[in-house]
């Protein structure tokens, strides 16, 4: 039993450390990816959740608007080193894939639209970002592709289905070989 409530210590702990920033796999008090792409074949796909909310710019914003289109859902906060260095990226892919795609930023944890809003004039952000502080939009795509890793990003086909996902740091070659893959079907 003694052995049993050490193991459950030492596990809780781990997994504390990855929470909290001072594990080996968090930055900052986020956990970091490292890049990892999932991609879900077409007859494997589910449904996305239907997102919707207010804008940095307090704008009404809903993903039933998007149609024709593959949309790319980007979770980041201001306060993110990996988010700083990946927006130019997001930027160059959403302008080389506007007429195929639609991005929209999920802007997670910052404690006001303020400090979104300076981060998408700082980076020229051409695409709307929803205010989401305490992460609600992030949960509903849980039990799906989970998106534990700041930045992630999620690729949704035609037809409103989860197609691929990125966790951590995007690059524009990866988004837009990820956006023309989906786009064809694929």
């Amino acid at each position: 039993m003694r052995r049993l409530a050490l193991v459950c210590v030492s596990v809780l702990t781990l997994l504390l450390a990855a929470c909290t920033g001072s594990g080996p796999a968090a930055e900052g008090g986020f956990v970091s990816g490292d890049g990892t792409i999932t991609r879900v074949p077409p007859d494997q796909r589910t449904p996305a959740p239907a997102i919707s909310g207010k804008t940095l710019d307090d704008e009404p914003w809903s993903s039933s608007s998007v149609t024709g289109k593959v949309l790319v859902y980007n979770v980041w906060g201001s306060w993110c080193p990996p988010c700083v260095k990946e927006a130019p990226a997001l930027v160059k892919a959403a302008r080389r894939t506007e007429k195929t795609a639609q991005f929209v930023g999920l802007n997670t944890r910052d404690a006001s639209p303020a400090q979104g809003q300076a981060f998408v004039r700082e980076f020229e952000v051409p695409y709307p970002n929803l205010f989401d502080p305490g992460g609600e939009l992030v949960l509903k795509f849980a039990g799906q592709l989970p998106l534990n890793a700041i930045p992630s990003t999620v690729v949704i086909d035609h037809q409103g289905r989860i197609a691929a996902r990125v966790m951590g740091e995007a690059t524009e070659a990866t988004l837009v070989g990820l956006i023309e893959d989906v786009a064809a079907g694929r």
